[in-house]
C-alpha cells in the first residue's frame, strides 16, 4: 500500500523552465564573484565543475563536498580563500537568489494539495535533485507557496550524497524515511532523473505541464498527466488509517 509521496520541485510543483531559469540564476550569480574579485567566466566554469561532481557522486561522500572540492580544485583556491566563496554564495541563496522568482508561473495546487495529504495520513517528501544549498531550496518552496514544514524530508546538497537519476539517491531517502520502495510513489516531469525509481519498486507519476525529456525518451509506458490530474489522482487514494 502506497503511504508516503515524493515529489520533484523544479518543473514540476513549481512551474518553470530550466532555461530560464538558468538564464535569470546564472547571471545573479556572477554578481558574487565579481564582489569578491573573481573571474566571472572561470567561476562560472568551476561551478559547473562542482555540478557534475555531484551528479558523479557514489555515494561516499555529501553533495557539498564533492561541489565545493570541484570548485576549487577547478579555480586553483587555497582553503582559507573558499571559506569566504562559500560564505558570500550562501548569503547570496537565503538573499539576491530570491529575485529569480520572475521566472516562475507558479499555481495554488501545491499549497492545496501538499496539506491535503497530509491530512489524509501520507509521509510527503520533497524529493528536489541536491544540486543546491537547503537555503535555495527552501527559497524556491516560497515561490510555489510552501514551506519546510510541510515535508517530512526535503533533500538539499548537504544531506545527500548521490543525485538523480542514480537509484542510490532515492535508496538514501527510503533509508531516511524508514520506507520500502514499493510503499512509496514519486511525482516529478523528467523521465530519466524522477522516473527512474520503478527499477526499485516504486510507483511514479510523470507531470507533463514542463515536461523535461532532452533525449526523448518513449514515456507512454509511464502513468502521466498534468499537476491538476495529479492533485485528483492522488486525492482519489485513500485515506491512511
Amino acid at each position: 500500500m502506497i503511504d508516503t509521496i515524493m515529489f520533484d520541485l523544479d518543473g514540476t510543483l513549481l512551474r518553470f523552465t530550466q532555461d530560464a531559469f538558468i538564464g535569470a540564476y546564472l547571471p545573479k550569480l556572477e554578481k558574487v564573484f565579481t564582489a569578491l574579485g573573481m573571474n566571472n567566466e572561470l567561476s562560472v566554469k568551476a561551478v559547473w565543475a562542482g555540478i557534475h561532481a555531484m551528479v558523479r557522486n557514489d555515494g561516499s561522500r555529501l553533495n557539498s563536498d564533492r561541489f565545493w572540492d570541484a570548485f576549487m580544485k577547478y579555480l586553483g583556491l587555497e582553503r582559507e580563500r573558499l571559506n569566504a566563496i562559500e560564505v558570500a554564495c550562501e548569503n547570496f541563496y537565503c538573499n539576491e537568489f530570491d529575485a529569480v522568482r520572475s521566472v516562475a508561473d507558479p499555481t495554488d495546487i501545491p499549497q492545496q494539495l501538499i496539506p491535503a495529504l497530509a491530512a489524509k495520513g501520507y509521509t510527503v517528501v520533497l524529493a528536489t535533485n541536491p544540486l543546491f544549498p537547503a537555503c535555495a531550496v527552501e527559497t524556491r518552496l516560497q515561490w510555489a507557496g510552501l514551506e519546510t514544514r510541510d515535508f517530512q524530508l526535503i533533500t538539499h546538497y548537504a544531506n545527500s550524497s548521490y543525485c538523480k537519476p542514480n537509484p542510490g539517491y532515492f535508496q538514501e531517502i527510503f533509508t531516511k524515511i524508514d520506507r520500502l520502495p514499493d510503499r512509496c510513489l514519486m511525482a516529478g516531469n523528467n523521465p530519466v532523473e524522477d522516473m527512474c525509481v520503478s527499477t526499485l519498486g516504486s510507483e511514479t507519476y510523470l507531470v507533463t505541464d514542463c515536461l523535461e525529456n532532452a533525449d526523448h525518451m518513449d514515456i507512454t509506458a509511464f502513468r502521466r498527466g498534468s499537476l491538476a490530474e495529479l492533485e485528483s489522482y492522488l486525492m482519489s487514494m485513500p485515506d491512511i488509517t
